[in-house]
């Protein structure tokens, strides 16, 4: 299968030029989460990597929002009524989709306008690149309903992103970080108009998409697996690393561009 011929149920998907979009689309509601989407989603970003014709990953909202999480009547809900089996059912699935997205070999893109909390800026912190504006809204609001801040890889990835203190302020208290704060804190890479922050992040994808998609997928893959190594471990994982990347006819393209003074074309092998 393609990305072009793909045909998701609980979200759009378009493929322009090598990169996918994904956009999370009920918007009259602020594009929450329901158990079905979430599904979808992680089985969606597990396949990407099958897909020759993605290079690339943008995720977005529709209606200048991003994600208001979950659906509180179709989720919240019914987990007030789930036993201990179901509930630790639903949170395992949540968690996967976070491990899809960061074990997806593609580099994921988040365009976030708007609403951006809960479950959806959990979402956003597991992509690799983020684009912001000015009036978006990012809470991890768990704490707002009774739950702790331990959710979908919070207290591990929003550490790294913005710091140990920052994170532990967001986490305990729900409270909203701004779009100047996301782009101090380093939440976000780049901060856009409303108007242009979905075509800024595509932009950007199709750079990475137009670059060489196996190294992309290796340095992903190895800013994630030297989280849990020492430096020295760490050094010779990516020797390893790079030596396999060597390997690829992309590696001898750009040699061959380089000595004729022209730009490489990478094919992603």
């Amino acid at each position: 299968m393609t990305g072009s011929s793909f045909k998701p149920k609980h979200f759009l998907w378009t493929v322009d030029d090598g990169v996918a979009t994904i956009t999370i689309n009920r918007p009259e509601k602020k594009n929450p989460l329901t158990f079905d989407s979430y599904a979808e989603l992680r089985d969606t970003f597990r396949q990407i990597g099958e897909f020759k014709d993605v290079s690339c990953v943008v995720v977005t909202g529709g209606g200048n929002n991003f994600c208001s999480g979950g659906d509180v009547n179709e989720i919240i809900g019914p987990l007030v009524e789930m036993d201990r089996a179901g509930l630790r059912e639903f949170t395992t699935m949540t968690g996967e989709l976070i491990i899809a997205m960061l074990e997806c070999p593609r580099v994921i893109v988040a365009a976030i306008d708007g609403v951006c909390v809960g479950a959806g800026a959990a979402v956003a912190q597991a992509c690799d690149i983020r684009f912001g504006t000015e009036r978006s809204k990012v809470a991890f609001l768990f704490v707002k309903v009774g739950l702790a801040g331990c959710d979908m890889g919070a207290c591990t990835l929003l550490p790294r992103i913005i710091g140990q203190g920052r994170a532990a302020e967001l986490l305990y208290t729900g409270r909203v970080m701004n779009g100047v704060e996301a782009i101090d804190w380093g939440f976000y890479n780049a901060i856009c108009a409303s108007s242009e922050v979905l075509a800024e992040a595509q932009s950007f994808a199709a750079t990475i998409a137009s670059g060489p998609t196996v190294a992309h997928a290796m340095t992903k893959k190895m800013l994630v697996k030297e989280w849990d190594m020492g430096l020295v471990d760490a050094v010779r994982a990516e020797a390893e690393a790079q030596a396999l990347c060597m390997e690829t006819r992309d590696f001898r393209r750009a040699y061959e561009a380089f000595v004729n003074r022209q730009t490489p074309k990478f094919q992603g092998d």
